[in-house]
């Protein structure tokens, strides 16, 4: 049995209270030397409101982490991260200023995912409500990406989420093909799909990007490390 201590990176997340999925799949996605270490907001819900409420205690969240001494701190979210283009330099700015550690979120990672692959036309599938989608949609095309394709499951929030099997997600996604896409884009960090990243990308011939994937890709990158990590899809084996 491995014990992931970071004496390479310590990773501070900050992550939805409602969240049992991101920290399994980012432990399961760590190369050696690399450790998370959580704190919560609060989030259960997609309304407009409750999106918004996740961020109102970032400072205190961010110096609770802070004491852990991480080499960086990802506020982990998509669905808050993708509320409007701005979103990401304002989270990023009040988690550094509050600690002095770099700090990522979700919505940047998966950017610059798609862009170190070479992407642009994108199949988008979520569990979220429409408005949630469509939001995240026209996040999307500010950055310059084409959305081919969109579909959500319209479930209510994170509990729901997670009763969602991998099995399901991979007829979902199946059902969705769409072969003039350059990718497929399954989104929300309370998502059960990281087991079949790898099938997906055999049976659609395209590059799958996850969120919990992206974000800890774009972490371990952005703190220089280079590691290639088997088992969960393109992006994070090169």
């Amino acid at each position: 049995m491995e014990i992931r201590l970071g004496w390479r990176m310590r990773l501070g997340v900050l992550m939805p209270s409602v969240n049992t999925v991101a920290e399994p799949q980012l432990t399961a996605m760590l190369p050696p030397g690399v450790s998370i270490h959580a704190t919560r907001l609060k989030l259960t819900g997609s309304t407009d409101e409750e999106l918004l409420a996740m961020t109102e205690n970032i400072e205190e969240a961010s110096l609770l982490l802070a004491d852990t001494e991480p080499h960086r701190i990802l506020f982990h979210c998509t669905a808050v991260t993708t509320f409007d283009s701005g979103i990401v330099d304002r989270i990023r700015d009040r988690i550094t200023r509050a600690t002095g550690i770099p700090a990522t979120v979700t919505s940047e990672a998966l950017i610059a995912a798609f862009r170190a692959l070479g992407l642009r036309r994108l199949v988008m599938v979520t569990p979220y409500i429409k408005p949630v989608n469509e939001r995240e949609v026209a996040f999307l095309t500010h950055h310059g990406l084409t959305v081919l394709r969109e579909h959500g499951l319209g479930l209510p929030g994170g509990k729901e989420f997670a009763t969602v099997e991998p099995a399901a997600w991979y007829r979902i996604v199946m059902a969705h093909r769409d072969d003039s896409a350059d990718a497929y884009f399954l989104s929300c960090a309370q998502a059960r799909n990281a087991e079949i990243i790898e099938v997906l990308e055999h049976d659609l011939g395209r590059p799958v990007i996850t969120s919990n994937q992206a974000a800890l890709w774009h972490c371990l990158r952005q703190s220089g490390l280079d590691d290639r990590v088997a088992g969960f899809g393109r992006l994070l084996s090169q």
